[in-house]
C-alpha cells in the first residue's frame, strides 16, 4: 500500500484479504441487479406498450444511468478493498480507507470499551470476519472489514489485552 500524505511516517500498513474483494462484488451483484430491475421497469412497461404515457427518452436514460452507475462502482471494488489496512502502534490501533475521500484513523488503546468480531454468511464462506472497535464516542466508526478469522480472533484477544492494560494505568 503506498504511502500518502495524511499517512503518519514510518507506518507499515496490513492490507485485508484479497478474498474481501469477491466478497463485495457478490454484494455489489445482487444489489445491482435489484437497482437495475427497478430503473428499467419504465423501459419494460414503455417497450410492452402497458405504459404509453411515460417519455422513451427518459426510460432509456434512466436504463442506462444506472447501468453505467453500477459498473463504475463494480470498478472501483477493487481499489477500494486494497486501500483498507491497519496498523498497530505501541499506544494506539491506525485504521485506513478511501479512495478519493481518504481516511486515517487513530483509535488509542486507552479508548476502547470492547472488541467485536462479526461473521456475516458470505465473509464464513470466505473465512473473514469484521472487526468492530467501540469506543465512548458514538462517532467512532472504527470497523476493520474483510480480515481473515484467525487474524480477527487474534486481533480481537490483542486489542482487548492492550486496551485492558491502558485502562488499568490510569
Amino acid at each position: 500500500m503506498r504511502s500518502e500524505p495524511i499517512d503518519p511516517d514510518g507506518i507499515s500498513w496490513i492490507r485485508v484479504s484479497p478474498k474481501y474483494i469477491s466478497v463485495q462484488l457478490i454484494g455489489w451483484g445482487i444489489s445491482a441487479l435489484i437497482s437495475i430491475a427497478v430503473a428499467s421497469a419504465p423501459l419494460v412497461l414503455l417497450l410492452t406498450g402497458v405504459w404509453d404515457g411515460f417519455p422513451a427518452w427518459l426510460a432509456w436514460t434512466l436504463s442506462g444511468a444506472t447501468v453505467l452507475a453500477n459498473l463504475w462502482a463494480a470498478v472501483l471494488i477493487p481499489r477500494q478493498v486494497r486501500a483498507i489496512g491497519y496498523a498497530e502502534r505501541d499506544e494506539d490501533l491506525l485504521i485506513r480507507r478511501g479512495i478519493f475521500f481518504q481516511r486515517v484513523m487513530v483509535v488509542p488503546y486507552g479508548r476502547m470499551q470492547y472488541v467485536d468480531v462479526a461473521v456475516g454468511p458470505l465473509e464464513r464462506a470466505f473465512g473473514l470476519a469484521s472487526v468492530k472497535l467501540h469506543t465512548a464516542s458514538p462517532q467512532t466508526n472504527a470497523a476493520i472489514p474483510g480480515v481473515p478469522a484467525a487474524e480477527a480472533a487474534r486481533l480481537r484477544e490483542q486489542l482487548s489485552a492492550r486496551g485492558q492494560a491502558r485502562l488499568a494505568g490510569l
